[in-house]
């Protein structure tokens, strides 16, 4: 379980391929407090460590995640939000975030305002009845607001502490995301489809 809140950025050092795997090697300053069959979230998605040296570790993606995810669009070099798992008695400063990506976006627009950002996302709109009007979302593992919700658009704006540390920054139009809706949102979605006999896919 995760909240959304990045706690460092990261780089992709380097990327191999074993059949349909893919394994990532992570350069952070995190590396040395991980442990090997540890979860952490990458641009929102929770990999296991399986290997750690002084300055990087490696985690494997399946090819189930490599197709919900934009895991497979990394280059080496990519820039990638980190955040270690919730830990008991943290302050619940986001939202809950399992690190399961439910699907990609793309970046349409981006916005220099006076002081913030704003960016515009598209996204499947069979995935519009799980966002709301000042709802939750956690795009690339960033816990963030709502608004001007369509459906199949929203928009989210970022202040300079959170673009100047994670990898909003980096992001451009044309990008693709991962976005994980959230989870009390899903839940009463699939009670709601269970007592009318609806189905959302």
């Amino acid at each position: 379980m995760f909240t959304g809140i990045i706690e460092t950025t990261a780089k992709v050092a380097d990327i191999t391929h074993d059949g349909t795997n893919v394994h990532f090697t992570i350069e952070s300053e995190l590396a040395g407090q991980l442990k090997i069959d540890q979860s952490v979230a990458h641009n929102g998605v929770c990999l296991t460590v399986v290997d750690i040296h002084p300055d990087q570790y490696k985690v494997t993606a399946v090819q189930e995640t490599l197709n919900k995810t934009n895991l497979g669009s990394w280059h080496k070099g990519d820039i990638i939000n980190l955040e270690r798992a919730l830990r008991a008695g943290d302050r619940l400063d986001g939202h809950f975030v399992q690190g399961h990506v439910d699907t990609t976006g793309i970046c349409v627009e981006k916005q220099t305002l006076d002081g913030s950002w704003l960016y515009r996302f598209t996204f499947p709109e069979t995935f519009a009845p799980l966002i709301i009007e000042k709802g939750s979302i956690c795009i690339n593992g960033v816990s963030l607001t709502l608004f001007n919700v369509g459906r199949n658009e929203f928009t989210v704006t970022i202040i300079p502490y959170t673009f100047e540390h994670t990898n909003f920054k980096t992001l451009k139009e044309g990008d693709i995301i991962n976005l994980e809706f959230d989870v009390l949102g899903k839940y009463s979605l699939r009670m709601w489809e269970l007592k009318e006999g609806n189905s959302h896919s």
